[in-house]
């Protein structure tokens, strides 16, 4: 069965840097396109970045600068580096997948969630 498992959170202090990391398993990963998203309490899912099954990528633009997304197919994992963390960054991040190549910026277009891990940041 499809398996994305999160890894990676914690809590840091603003400016400081965390790599979340997501094992899947259950599907041909390389031909997925794969995304972070975030969601804060009370707050929408938004999606953080994504990266197609050529390598392209998407970043929202609060986090451009500041988060790289990253795959290994490999070793069917997907990454998410972040420093100069903010408190705004604060949220639950969830690994999904989209059983397409390209990319959508819409929750409700990803096939499979990981359980999420938190992010905590403070001021």
């Amino acid at each position: 069965q499809v398996q994305l498992v999160e890894s990676g959170g914690g809590s840091v202090q603003a400016g400081g840097s965390l790599r979340l990391s997501c094992a899947a398993s259950g599907f041909l990963y390389s031909t997925y396109c794969m995304a972070w998203f975030r969601q804060a309490p009370g707050k929408e899912r938004e999606r953080v970045a994504s990266i197609s099954n050529s390598g392209a990528t998407t970043y929202l633009d609060s986090v451009k600068g500041r988060f790289t997304i990253s795959r290994d197919n490999a070793k069917n994992t997907l990454y998410l580096e972040m420093s100069s963390l903010k408190p705004e960054d604060t949220a639950m991040y969830y690994c999904a997948s989209r059983s397409v190549g390209v990319c959508s910026w819409s929750p409700t277009s990803y096939n499979y969630w990981g359980q999420g891990t938190q992010v905590t940041v403070s001021s």
